[in-house]
């Protein structure tokens, strides 16, 4: 057991750093993440705290603040970074192997617990998340505290699990929990932090599981009696409420559209269009489960092989058995499947949203797996083997990105490529909506450019940069006369510069079409060169000087 918890810690140490070198080399891809990291660098350098703003004037009503503080307050200690912002994500895959390991050492025995870690760490879903800018992982850590904690708390009252003096469910020789009012509050902290994560859908996806399982095992004193539930629900209602109330005085109309639109109409009406933010993810009923299998990757698809195995096996007939006597399997069962079922029937859904299903399943497949080892079916070598998978996968393709980053659909090398230019001042226009990533990489200075505009600006005689969606080339090149010069190309957009006109085609540059320009450059030049580039180009007292 010794050799087999050395290895295990190891092993864990190793999936939980390697997320690291994902973080630093591989950019923002469109759509949520770089949404998301905006989201949290306009807090940070607005000073707003209260009210996340999805653009200049439009609050984001979709998702409360909690990661985007965190991201916010990170970026500001790290810098304007992939790894800024994502570092809160991972800090969070810390905590919650953390709460993972601290409760099942009591629960199931330390083997068992570091399992369950390595377990949790390796699920496609959890790995990836732990590197990405995303509000699940904040929710996941509040979830996975709360499951923890009631397992704790009911744990410590021996009558909840099975009327007897006997630790239930604990492993011969393990020490009786410890710090047992901490569990029992930190039930309702986990509730806090999800409420401040992701909103009432917290709330339920932590109250099923002790719910469900008070009622399956007719245990349902337990629920009232292992926690203090007026206390911690005024602990929970004092950290959460006054953001609450903040919100909807600062923006009116929050509570409306967070609660009976996020929270009903998205995912009960298959082509909600009152998303404000983006496009509502319709998909068929059933598909969650889909998404069940790639987030849980391999464990799960592990899990249902050893299901159907012993139904020919006597040996995993007999691991699945000595793990149901648990007195909390169906515990862990009901926070591995409640959130699938949760979405079963829903009509907006997005694979992120199985994060918090993933502690039950990872406490599930480590029970099974001890038994299975007690009974030699199952080896530690296939053990690590299987934990290797999803992180060695990621190696592989961080590896392919840091060669080739514009793979996917990024603006990261084609801003840097503009800001590295010459001639660094020279703004740069999107003619098209700028993406997210485009817009994080910028600070916010990119902006679109319509057609009209595009007409008056070419016609102005300043330089500027512009991304061109590759459909559109032959728009600019009408427009321009002639085929403009790439500078640069990524998956979506040609950057061209747009140079001044000659000198006798400035005589036909009509006075309305330098002032219409002009605020429009003003607005998207630094304020230290936008005098020096406005001389440069002759601009003077809102006029031009044209010669021929």
């Amino acid at each position: 057991m010794q050799a087999i918890s050395k290895g295990a810690r190891r092993a864990l140490w190793a999936v939980l750093l390697l997320p690291l070198v994902s973080m630093m080399v591989v950019p923002f891809y469109d759509t949520s993440e770089p949404r998301y990291a905006e989201i949290a660098r306009i807090m940070a350098q607005s000073g707003d705290w209260i009210t996340p703003w999805f653009e200049p004037g439009l609050p984001f009503w979709g998702k409360p603040p909690l990661s985007f503080w965190a991201q916010a307050l990170s970026m500001k200690l790290f810098g304007y970074t992939e790894f800024g912002a994502r570092l809160p994500s991972w800090i969070c895959l810390l905590l919650s192997n953390g709460i993972l390991i601290a409760g099942l050492r009591s629960l199931q025995g330390p083997r068992a617990a570091l399992i369950a870690a390595i377990i949790y760490s390796t699920c496609a879903l959890s790995y990836i998340s732990s590197g990405a800018v995303l509000t699940d992982p904040f929710l996941t850590l509040g979830t996975t505290l709360s499951l923890i904690s009631f397992a704790m708390a009911a744990h410590r009252r021996n009558e909840c699990i099975n009327g007897t003096g006997n630790q239930g469910g604990a492993s011969a020789g393990t020490p009786p929990a410890q710090g047992a009012w901490w569990w029992r509050y930190g039930f309702f902290l986990g509730l806090a932090i999800g409420l401040l994560a992701k909103g009432p859908l917290a709330a339920v996806l932590i109250l099923a599981p002790p719910a469900v399982w008070s009622v399956l095992n007719r245990k349902t004193a337990c629920l009232p009696a292992a926690l203090p539930w007026a206390k911690g629900l005024a602990l929970t209602a004092a950290l959460t409420l006054p953001w609450y109330a903040m919100a909807e005085i600062k923006t009116p109309g929050f509570l409306d559209y967070f609660i009976a639109g996020e929270h009903f109409r998205r995912f009960l009406d298959p082509g909600w269009s009152g998303d404000l933010y983006g496009t509502a993810h319709r998909q068929a009923y059933g598909t969650i489960w889909l998404y069940w299998l790639q987030a849980s990757f391999p464990w799960g698809i592990i899990m249902l092989a050893a299901g159907f195995g012993a139904l020919r096996s006597t040996r995993l007939r007999s691991t699945i058995r000595a793990a149901r006597k648990d007195p909390l399997f169906s515990y862990w069962l009901t926070g591995a499947l409640f959130t699938p079922l949760f979405f079963t029937f829903s009509a907006n859904i997005l694979w992120t949203y199985l994060l918090p299903s993933l502690a039950g399943l990872s406490v599930i497949v480590a029970m099974l797996a001890e038994q299975a080892g007690k009974q030699a079916v199952l080896s530690r070598r296939v053990l690590f083997s299987a934990a290797g998978i999803v992180p060695l996968a990621a190696l592989v393709l961080s590896a392919i990105v840091w060669v080739n980053p514009d793979m996917r659909n990024t603006e990261r090398s084609l801003i840097r490529y503009a800001a590295q230019r010459d001639e660094p001042a020279l703004p740069l226009f999107y003619y098209s909506k700028p993406p997210f990533s485009a817009r994080f990489y910028s600070a916010g200075q990119v902006r679109e450019l319509e057609q009209s505009e595009l007409q008056q600006a070419m016609q102005c005689g300043t330089p500027f940069y512009l991304a061109v969606p590759k459909d559109k080339q032959k728009e600019i090149e009408a427009m321009a006369g002639k085929p403009p010069r790439k500078l640069y190309a990524n998956k979506r957009y040609v950057l061209i510069k747009i140079s001044p006109l000659s000198a006798c085609a400035m005589q036909s540059v009509t006075p309305n079409a330098q002032k219409a320009f002009k605020p429009m450059l003003h607005a998207f030049l630094p304020d230290d060169s936008r005098v020096t580039i406005l001389r440069s180009e002759g601009w003077q007292s809102g006029r031009m000087h044209r010669s021929c």
